[in-house]
């Protein structure tokens, strides 16, 4: 529109990497939260061809937020448009472009390109916006080079695995408690063992991140963990304040009705450090026993939070 003060900002950054690897970590969004840390979780909405509608909910300013932005995707050219559906104020608009260009067979140039403009068009709040815009450029643009330059070797680096449970009682009261993780430490023992001892001082920290949970669903935890919950179905998490053995630490909470009970499945994704795995598990230490410790730490947590929800959910059933 006439009049309007919109402002653009371009940044370019080298990876050492395919480009066809590069684009394709932009393109698939439900990994983003692998890729880009602050990114929580991210739902597809709607896909029609090279189009999909996305929502997004990120950490900002220590709380998770979400958005919803509308995507073209042109895998021929290489190319990914986006723009903000409802911008939160001081924003009035919220759009741009990822593209990527081969430079040679294991290297691309990527240019993220933002355009933005703020509400009626106030010169501080553009000044603020732009700063912000280029500091998460700037970010972003670091967190696809790392993860594009890590290849094959990022998987072997990634371990996924779930724990689930049947409970004979009905998944609004399983889902409540594990929503309710600000009363975990009332509810829940400490575990023990000589396994989960070895994983704890390995750990050096609760595994599990347990948060507390706001009355809008989302919940930015004082100990690192954030969580965005879908009543009564699902809760999704991820650890921002990750101990040394992991770069990444994602999961989620599933309950699954089947007729009087339900069905709780507790999910991890974690990415080993291969840098701090001498320092934390001695020399000689391999990722293969660094995903052992992980493993057996996030796993007894696990199955003993599985245990109490299905313990209350069935004692509330009886009632």
């Amino acid at each position: 529109m006439a009049g309007e003060d919109r402002r653009g900002a371009e940044h370019t950054m080298t990876v050492r990497a395919p480009v066809d690897r590069v684009y394709g970590l932009v393109a698939a969004a439900e990994d983003w939260p692998r890729v880009f840390p602050p990114l929580v979780h991210v739902d597809c909405l709607e896909r029609t061809g090279r189009r999909d509608v996305i929502r997004v909910w990120a950490v900002a300013d220590g709380e998770p937020r979400g958005c919803v932005s509308r995507r073209v995707l042109a895998p021929d050219r290489r190319c990914i448009g986006f723009r903000q559906e409802v911008p939160a104020p001081p924003l009035a608009f919220l759009g741009g472009r990822w593209e990527f260009e081969p430079v040679s067979a294991r290297e691309c140039r990527v240019r993220l390109w933002h355009e933005y403009r703020a509400v009626d068009d106030d010169p501080r709040q553009l000044a603020r916006i732009g700063r912000t815009v280029v500091r998460r450029a700037r970010a972003e643009l670091e967190a696809l080079r790392r993860s594009a330059e890590l290849g094959l070797r990022g998987h072997e680096l990634l371990l996924s695995f779930e724990d689930s449970v049947r409970i004979a009682g009905s998944a609004a009261d399983a889902y409540a408690f594990v929503r309710e993780a600000q009363l975990w430490s009332d509810r829940l023992p400490s575990a023990g063992g000589s396994a989960a001892a070895l994983a704890a001082r390995a750990w050096g920290r609760t595994p599990c991140g347990r948060g507390r949970a706001g009355a809008d669903g989302r919940n930015a935890g004082r100990n690192g963990t954030v969580r965005v919950c879908f009543p009564p179905r699902r809760i999704v998490f991820k650890q921002t304040r990750l101990p040394a053995l992991l770069s990444l630490h994602t999961g989620s909470w599933l309950f699954t009705p089947c007729g009087d009970a339900v069905t709780v499945t507790s999910r991890h994704t974690v990415a080993v450090d291969p840098a701090a795995i001498g320092a934390v598990l001695g020399e000689g230490a391999g990722v293969a026993q660094a995903k052992d410790v992980v493993r057996t730490a996030l796993r007894t947590d696990s199955r003993l939070t599985l245990r109490y929800a299905k313990e209350y959910a069935e004692a509330r059933c009886l009632r």
